[in-house]
């Protein structure tokens, strides 16, 4: 049987580019890979096909020979599997899917000898997260705070090494200092961790007796933090080398602090901007006057009532908010006013406001409005 052309086997035009060969080559080499095709006795010569085809026209020299003469430009031991090693040019099934593993997965693992598989002696400690809450009060100030923090810290009697009077780790004997172990199942190479060294490439025949051979011990931490000025809830502080210990050796991980501010029963905040609501009588509301007011310092400021307001109007205090984290200057803080509806009358003071009620005309202005806009709409419906 006459071999096909290569382009034809991936699918692709005779002037694809190195990108659309690479795209068409994976899909091909998952669809037509035998494990997935088990009810198909063809799937392993398909399979060689398409990576044949690939091996000759990823490569820009061979491309630009089998372009110009076709299958002939192998022949006599130079093709894809004879540059392997194989003679004839035609690769057994453990070498082709060994090529389309390492195409599909290196970017993701490293490919052979990459960086996933050098050696894992000295290994970084894990970062720690550590939730603080705060008072609005001491959000706005900024703080000294010290916390205690459970981690794991290098061994003081071993200096980190895991092994007893500080003495040096020895290679691991089954990896080589590798940390993996390589066994061929039929057209499959498996790597796995070594069992000996659990992946760390090295064996402490006499393990430190405080920390059982790890090279750390647990141990709480005090550690003390500044909370900056304005911080805010999700504000995240890192601290380089607080983090758990590394093993063997290895530098330590980072603590980051999540900051979460809890809520106020005086303020809101939003951003660098305070609110406060504040509940006026009837009476302040309609003939207005001034009110006293809190402010996020401790300190107090005076605002005036203009005559006539209603619940929700706001009136602004400059600066008197939040600091800034990132930059100079201070919010603002808003008072809101919540009109009291007086409760529990005497039997004289619902007579009084019976009497202002009906000495009152043109004093609802809102009311007299809402209501016009009520009748206009009858009006309209009726029509």
């Amino acid at each position: 049987m006459a071999k096909r052309d290569f382009y034809e086997v991936l699918g692709v035009s005779r002037g694809a580019s190195a990108d659309e060969l690479k795209k068409a080559y994976r899909k091909k080499a998952k669809e037509l890979h035998p494990d997935r095709n088990k009810d198909n006795p063809n799937a392993e010569a398909q399979f060689k096909e398409v990576n044949e085809a690939y091996d000759a026209l990823k490569d820009p020299d061979r491309k630009a020979a089998y372009d110009r003469f076709g299958h002939a430009a192998f022949e006599g031991g130079m093709g894809a599997g004879a540059r392997r090693g194989h003679p004839g040019g035609q690769g057994d099934f453990a070498s082709a899917f060994s090529d389309v593993f390492d195409d599909l997965f290196g970017d993701f693992m490293g490919g052979r000898g990459g960086p996933g598989g050098g050696r894992q002696r000295a290994t970084r400690g894990s970062d720690l997260r550590y939730n603080l809450r705060v008072a609005l009060e001491d959000a706005y100030r900024g703080m000294q705070k010290t916390i205690n923090v459970p981690t794991s810290v290098a061994c003081s009697s071993c200096n980190g090494t895991g092994a007893e009077s500080g003495a040096e780790p020895q290679t691991c004997p089954t990896c080589s200092g590798m940390g993996k172990v390589r066994a061929q199942q039929g057209f499959f190479t498996v790597e796995r961790t070594c069992p000996t060294c659990s992946g760390m490439g090295q064996i402490v025949k006499n393990p430190c007796k405080v920390c059982g051979g790890a090279g750390r011990v647990e141990k709480d931490r005090s550690l003390s933090v500044n909370i900056p000025k304005g911080v805010e809830t999700g504000t995240r502080i890192r601290l380089a080398g607080e983090g758990e210990a590394g093993l063997r050796g290895g530098p330590a991980g980072d603590l980051y602090i999540f900051i979460d501010v809890a809520e106020h029963n005086l303020f809101q905040r939003d951003g660098e901007n305070l609110f406060c609501n504040v509940p006026v009588s009837m009476t302040d509301a309609a003939l207005g006057g001034d009110i006293e007011v809190p402010t996020i310092d401790g300190g107090r400021s005076r605002v005036k009532v203009p005559a006539g307001s209603q619940s929700g109007r706001q009136m602004r205090l400059r600066g008197k908010g939040m600091p800034m984290l990132r930059g100079s200057g201070y919010g603002d803080m808003f008072i809101e006013l919540s009109v009291e509806t007086p409760v529990n009358l005497t039997t004289r003071q619902k007579e009084l406001l019976r009497e202002f009620d009906n000495l009152s005309e043109d004093n609802n202005p809102e009311s007299e409005s809402f209501f016009s806009k009520v009748k206009h709409f009858w009006d309209g419906m009726k029509g």
